[in-house]
């Protein structure tokens, strides 16, 4: 199903974008050296439902994963890239963390993902990962608008993460959001320009690069969910939630710039 929101449902859609945004940075500054991920998930928690919102996570159970998930934040590290399963792991100095969250308020779904390293160490190829990731979101966000074609932002999300050296691997990737969080289309992380469903006004999507350092192949943790690189090597992730607009895409997952 591809949703298209009504101009005041648009509007509305702000709310969940700026609560998603908010939670993610919050969580960011507390995640230090000796941080439990079973901390991050139980700060999540607290967040949603003290803002009235809901888990997307928490009753998920697709046919990829060995549902239902059951906590209210992904959390992956270092090799770990994509819907890390909570557990009692304790961070280290130099961990590359990816934080995935998506919440549904007043009806209407924001889903957005960030990447960083804790404590004092960063490593040179841990930042070059986000960055890449980060440069690649930016490049979908830019050919956003109205008229354009699915296509056109997985080439260019594709490009760019292939300039930064990277191979793309295409089995998980963007795709709509509205009422719920999994809609069509998908929008795979490289593709052909002009091709696929045309953007419309009123359109949500959440658009998702991620990268492995030395490898395009996923393997799953025997937790069931966790999506690995095969090689053990180190992976980022990097999403927003955009809304398209009559004047092109706005991002409703950037955090608030503090005054």
């Amino acid at each position: 199903m591809i949703e298209i929101l009504s101009p005041t449902q648009l509007v509305r859609a702000r709310e969940p974008g700026a609560l998603v945004a908010d939670i993610l940075q919050t969580l960011r500054s507390r995640s230090a050296v000796g941080t439990n991920l079973l901390d991050i998930d139980r700060w999540a928690k607290a967040m949603i439902l003290e803002a009235g919102a809901v888990s997307c996570y928490v009753d998920y159970a697709p046919s990829f994963g060995r549902g239902p998930f059951g906590h209210y934040i992904c959390t992956s590290v270092n090799d770990a890239v994509l819907h890390g399963l909570p557990r009692d792991l304790v961070l280290a100095d130099g961990d590359l963390v990816s934080l995935d969250l998506a919440v549904s308020l007043g009806g209407i779904v924001a889903d957005s993902a960030i990447s960083f390293v804790v404590g004092d160490s960063q490593p040179a190829e841990s930042l070059a990962l986000i960055d890449a990731t980060e440069r690649a979101l930016a490049a979908g966000i830019a050919v956003a608008s109205p008229g354009a074609r699915i296509g056109d932002l997985s080439h260019a999300i594709g490009s760019s993460l292939r300039a930064s050296g990277y191979s793309v691997n295409t089995q998980f990737g963007g795709h709509g959001v509205g009422s719920t969080m999994h809609q069509d289309p998908h929008v795979a992380n490289a593709g052909r320009p002009g091709r696929g469903y045309t953007l419309r006004p009123g359109l949500l999507l959440a658009l998702e690069p991620w990268v492995m350092a030395d490898t395009d192949e996923l393997v799953t943790d025997a937790d069931g969910w966790t999506l690995k690189s095969a090689t053990g090597c180190r992976t980022a992730h990097s999403e927003h939630t955009i809304a398209i607009t009559e004047h092109g895409a706005e991002v409703l997952t950037l955090p608030r710039v503090a005054n």
